[in-house]
């Protein structure tokens, strides 16, 4: 099979069916610029999780008096409640559970108070109405629901919180994004094929003369699909290159020059080096499903 005159009949093809091919190279972009911001998606919920659940932390709040919960009837954790915690916290039972703990009294808490409102929340609140807290880390995250049992309704604690509950909306809303981004790729793609196998029927129809020749003189059928199968490749090359610029220059825009500088809450973001590792499979995709769709279409036309 002579490389030259392969290439020579598939760029023929492209030359005729240049709105189509523009078409289809459009729809692949669109298609894998959605896959992509969707594995760089996943990749951002992933990377946030690990974070958290690293960090995150079980509070165990005492009473103050201004505390209403059952629990409090009594007015302000007395300091044998706070010692009580605290050797529960340090006991058999749950010291395996615990990699540090740290106790902020009523002063520190007020402070931490004032430096996230302001100032200004000190005309009405004391530090006595504010919450002294045990912060525990533990080993394994997802064992916090054993600390939380082992406090609730101890007389003296007001509440015990898990802060990783805190993120759960922002993860979640995070996957239902990634879903309808795999919703309308799937969508986008579903197009993208059945224009590959139009635009390659079409040139098959306007090269019917010379395919019959093809086929009288003997040429192969592999000889006679390549070039249809290639017209395909060429264009979905082409609009799976786009997107893989799309992705890395949302990326570079998008995430380090906008996102890292506005939200703080966020400190691990997807970088250039993921967006690189996403860069092959959008290749891999576009291309993959431009040959698969070209040769079925052509083989069905071989034998119309």
């Amino acid at each position: 099979m002579r490389l030259g005159l392969v290439l020579g009949e598939a760029m023929t093809g492209l030359r005729r069916n240049v709105s189509m091919v523009i078409s289809v190279v459009l729809v692949t972009f669109v298609s894998l610029t959605f896959v992509g911001a969707a594995i760089l998606m996943q990749m951002q919920i992933g990377t946030m999780r690990d974070f958290w659940v690293d960090r995150a932390q079980v509070a165990i709040y005492m009473c103050t008096s201004v505390s209403q919960t059952a629990e409090c009837t009594g007015g302000a954790a007395t300091q044998e409640q706070i010692d009580e915690v605290k050797s529960k916290l340090e006991g058999d039972a749950l010291a395996p559970l615990i990699r540090t703990y740290q106790f902020v009294d009523h002063d520190q808490a007020y402070q931490e108070l004032l430096d996230l409102v302001g100032e200004e929340a000190a005309s009405v609140v004391t530090p006595e109405q504010v919450n002294q807290t045990f912060r525990v880390n533990l080993v394994d995250q997802t064992q916090s629901d054993v600390i939380i049992e082992a406090f609730r309704g101890m007389q003296g604690v007001e509440e015990v919180k898990d802060q990783l509950q805190y993120l759960e909306p922002l993860f979640s809303a995070l996957t239902v994004a990634t879903y309808i981004a795999v919703g309308i790729a799937a969508l986008m793609l579903i197009a993208a094929v059945l224009l590959i196998a139009t635009t390659i029927r079409l040139s098959a129809f306007a090269r019917r003369r010379e395919l019959g020749i093809m086929r009288l003189v003997g040429a192969s059928n592999g000889f006679i699909q390549t070039p249809f199968i290639l017209e395909g490749v060429f264009a979905a090359l082409l609009g799976s290159i786009l997107a893989s610029g799309a992705v890395l220059l949302g990326v570079h825009f998008g995430v380090n020059e906008y996102l890292r500088n506005r939200v703080d809450f966020v400190t691990t973001w997807v970088g250039l080096d993921d967006a690189w590792t996403v860069v092959p499979i959008l290749i891999l995709i576009g291309v993959g499903l431009a040959a698969v769709s070209a040769g079925f279409a052509i083989r069905r036309w071989l034998r119309a």
